[in-house]
């Protein structure tokens, strides 16, 4: 893999990747993506708690979500790494612009009038199924092309950035959502939403085409596929990294639940839901603006068993709260632990894969995110609907810092690795 052109020390100049035209394309286009989303999944969730009532619902939406995306993602990386990666991201884009214009379509008032409640859960949940089997194209092509706009020495300040757009983003996404569905209602909020990614096709149409890396076209998927699994597996240091996010989030993330805490526990409304998605990514935001001038890989791996722990306990604190600010700055704290273990997870996911497995590698990474956020929604909700939305949240924060515990004694020796250091080695 060339360079793109040659730039700053990266120790000097905490705006590095920014510096590269097309990198600002992806993330920018990242941004509204995930402003998109957010404001789609917080209108969406909201109005069936409010029809259903039952928590069951919102975990139900994370599992339609999850089960393709699982399905396709590692034959996703496989695509990714041999074929035109802009051309899989706009052909994806264009599948979930689709699906988002339906679902507009499907709650206008006329249409949702001749709709029986069950005809519109299922469509709902057909929509969002289409959504994750977009994703599981989308989201390898995304995380691999990255590599190839910033040079190496760059890629944790790129990856620190990369997490300041999703959690700019993420903090748009619930206060517009929260405030457009209280004062504009469902179906406007969904028209936003098409037209944000409508904008996001923009910005990747602005990068350049990316030939795939050059591999042996002789290897079957299932020896791709195989290839990619394997590094994996052998590689200690992606496989505890990324298997410890996916049981602390799996556990211990309550974002799926939160419109339960907001109407029956706090009392706040879909305003209050707004401010309670947001805090997360304010708290991670503030904190991976920090990142991108002191990366945090010199004991990358001390500091990701930290910022776990203590994920876990700004848990704790939440589900014990019955204060919006409280709950609020519990879930502001939440997102600052969880953004460093994402800068230090993404930086390793981008040094250690060579260019020709890279996109299989980052599916693999795709699909342990996928199964904490989603499958996680809906451990929170069957948690929730069976022992009670706080002692659910209590459980998980437990759980957490239960699964830091055993990783921590299970990897002792990655304790003295530098990887500010020795990764180029």
């Amino acid at each position: 893999m060339s360079d793109p052109t040659a730039s700053p020390p990266a120790s000097t100049d905490a705006f590095a990747a920014l510096r590269f035209p097309e990198y600002r394309n992806l993330i920018g286009g990242s941004f509204l993506f995930t402003i998109a989303i957010t404001i789609q999944e917080i209108a969406i969730a909201y109005e069936l708690y409010l029809i259903t009532r039952d928590p069951l619902v919102l975990g139900l939406l994370g599992l339609a979500e999850a089960l393709p995306f699982i399905a396709v993602a590692l034959y996703g990386g496989h695509v990714a790494d041999r074929h035109d990666k802009r051309r899989i991201m706009l052909l994806a884009l264009a599948f979930i612009f689709s699906g988002s214009v339906f679902l507009t379509w499907l709650t206008l008032p006329s249409v949702r009038a001749g709709l029986s409640q069950t005809a519109l859960l299922a469509g709902c949940y057909g929509v969002v199924a289409a959504f994750g089997l977009a994703r599981g194209f989308l989201t390898p092509a995304v995380s691999s092309l990255k590599a190839f706009l910033v040079p190496r020495e760059h890629y944790a300040n790129a990856s620190a950035w990369s997490s300041t757009a999703w959690q700019a983003g993420a903090i748009l996404g619930p206060m517009v959502g929260g405030f457009l569905y209280a004062g504009a209602g469902l179906t406007t909020s969904l028209i936003v939403v098409c037209g944000l990614l409508l904008l996001q096709s923009v910005m990747y149409l602005r990068i350049k085409p990316r030939p795939p890396a050059d591999v042996s076209t002789g290897d079957s998927v299932w020896q791709s596929l195989g290839e990619g699994l394997r590094f994996v597996w052998q590689s200690k240091i992606i496989l505890y990294s990324i298997s410890l996010d996916l049981f602390s989030v799996l556990f211990g993330g309550v974002v799926a639940i939160l419109p339960i805490f907001a109407e029956d526990v706090l009392k706040i409304g879909a305003e209050g839901l707004g401010i309670l998605r947001a805090a997360p990514a304010v708290g991670a935001l503030l904190t991976v603006l920090v990142l991108t001038r002191y990366p945090p890989m010199r004991h990358a791996w001390r500091n990701l068993l930290i910022a776990v722990a203590g994920f876990g306990v700004s848990i704790l604190v939440f589900g014990v709260s019955r204060n919006l600010w409280l709950s609020a700055a519990a879930l502001c704290a939440s997102g600052a632990f969880d953004s460093i273990s994402v800068v230090v997870r993404s930086t390793i996911l981008q040094m250690m894969p060579p260019d020709h497995l890279r996109g299989r590698v980052l599916s693999v990474n795709s699909i342990f995110i996928s199964s904490s956020n989603e499958l996680g929604a809906f451990q929170a909700g069957t948690s929730a609907a069976i022992f009670g939305a706080t002692r659910s949240v209590l459980i998980g924060g437990g759980i957490t810092l239960g699964i830091v515990a055993w990783v921590w004694r299970r990897s002792g020796e990655l304790l003295k690795l530098r990887l500010d250091r020795d990764a180029q080695a």
